[in-house]
């Protein structure tokens, strides 16, 4: 019989959900989930699977009964029948520190840049706690972001939340290094989540530059990581942003993409049975997208800001698709990049009359809003009067309104353009769209 001490000891360690850490086994494989028996772990913590490779990492994401699913963070070749599975009794956070600026790193923090193991000294937490929205200072001043159309017309406040809503090939990559070396941020978190591994490398070295690496921390899980990676990827780019925010730094969050989340979240939770109800995504996803983006924006009093750019691919540029329509709805704002005007050449593609800036009219002064609102009237005009200016079916002088708006096309057009590598401060911005428009 157990003494009396060894009794006590397995009733505290009951009432404290601290039961010694048990060995369990794999029972079954189905597509990208793994299914163990024997061992008690809680939803989001990790577990070391055996194979034949050596042990792996994968994560609780669902159990049904006795039965845990577990999502692995790699590929699971080498992974055997009855396999052991070990839950790991302490939590694994994210390196943060000033020491990961200029470096690349991957969904979990190890670096990715051959620069060297990285030793920050602190971790943090992939779901820190929430922040009171009533404890959040308000939007009230602009953000240079280096970029004359969002400047002038679609100017950004700190703490924003926006998005970038385009099709695949219109230049969503490259808009967002302008960024990264136009902005008077402090500090820049860019997170590649999804996309080609050539892209990511194009992007650090010709995008990104020398000068934007030094202040930016890039998050990098290509196409190729797994769906955890690939989710645990856009939460760790949302810690380290957190952590310079509590710092008392203003931070640029260029997040690439947003649809690249939902996608991994529904490859998990169709993984373990939940069913689909929008096109094929599970309900969690529409959870799971304001939870991630509701962590972005402006901090307390003494601490600093996080302006979020969250890019949307657009499937066959439908604006329609269930992940733009409910990123609109929680965001503070879209910009559209138009494939007509890539096509044409016009870089930035920027179509100023489908954007908006929800938090413009309370950062910005009258005379720079109505500029801004006259710029949409005459793009509007020409616009909607372009087919019958083409086939000469208007004459000129027939209405004064259409006539000065086509005047004054050209120099808009020119306006909107930028070059690649060009910067243009927030103060010229504004006193070129006044010349602009005289």
């Amino acid at each position: 019989m157990a003494s009396l001490s060894e009794k006590l000891e397995a009733l505290t360690l009951d009432n404290l959900s601290m039961r010694p850490v048990a060995s369990g086994k794999l029972v079954r494989v189905v597509g990208l989930t793994l299914e163990a028996i024997g061992c008690r772990a809680p939803v989001g913590s990790l577990c070391k699977v055996e194979t034949l490779n050596g042990n792996i990492e994968a994560e609780v994401v669902g159990f049904s009964g006795d039965t845990l699913y577990l999502m692995p963070s790699e590929q699971i070749f080498g992974v055997m029948p009855g396999a052991r599975v070990t839950p790991m009794s302490e939590e694994q956070g994210i390196p943060v520190g000033f020491e990961l600026l200029g470096r690349v790193i991957d969904g979990v923090g190890n670096p990715l840049d051959s620069l060297g193991d990285i030793f920050t000294g602190q971790t943090a937490s992939f779901t820190p706690a929430t922040i009171n929205p009533l404890a959040r200072k308000p939007i009230d001043t602009p953000l240079d972001v280096g970029i004359k159309a969002i400047n002038g017309l679609l100017t950004v406040g700190k703490g924003q939340r926006i998005g970038l809503f385009a099709g695949s090939g219109v230049g969503k990559s490259v808009t967002l290094g302008m960024m990264t070396r136009g902005t008077t941020a402090q500090v820049v978190v860019v997170g590649l989540i999804g996309e080609r591994g050539r892209e990511v490398k194009e992007f650090i070295d010709e995008i990104l530059g020398v000068e934007g690496r030094a202040r930016s921390v890039v998050i990098a899980a290509p196409a190729d990581a797994s769906p955890l990676m690939r989710l645990k990827g856009c939460q760790t780019a949302l810690t380290i942003a957190e952590y310079f925010r509590d710092q008392g730094l203003d931070v640029l969050l260029l997040m690439d993409s947003l649809t690249r989340f939902a996608q991994a979240q529904r490859e998990i939770a169709l993984s373990v049975g939940e069913p689909p109800a929008t096109k094929g995504y599970p309900p969690s996803v529409f959870a799971k997208l304001p939870a991630l983006v509701e962590r972005a924006g402006n901090g307390d009093e003494g601490q600093g800001s996080i302006t979020a750019f969250f890019t949307v691919l657009t499937e066959g540029d439908d604006l329609q698709d269930p992940i733009a329509d409910a990123a609109r709805a929680i965001l503070d704002g879209h910009i559209v990049l138009s494939r007509e005007m890539a096509d044409a050449g016009h870089y930035p593609a920027i179509d100023v009359e489908r954007s908006v800036s929800r938090v413009m009219p309370n950062i910005v002064n009258d005379e720079h809003m109505l500029m801004a609102r006259a710029v949409r009237q005459i793009l509007s005009v020409c616009r909607k009067n372009q087919d019958l200016v083409s086939i000469g079916a208007y004459k000129p002088g027939t209405d004064q309104g259409i006539d000065q708006a086509f005047t004054l096309k050209p120099r808009l057009d020119g306006y909107l353009q930028q070059g690649m590598k060009e910067v243009v401060p927030y103060d010229m911005c504004v006193n070129m769209l006044r010349s602009s428009l005289q």
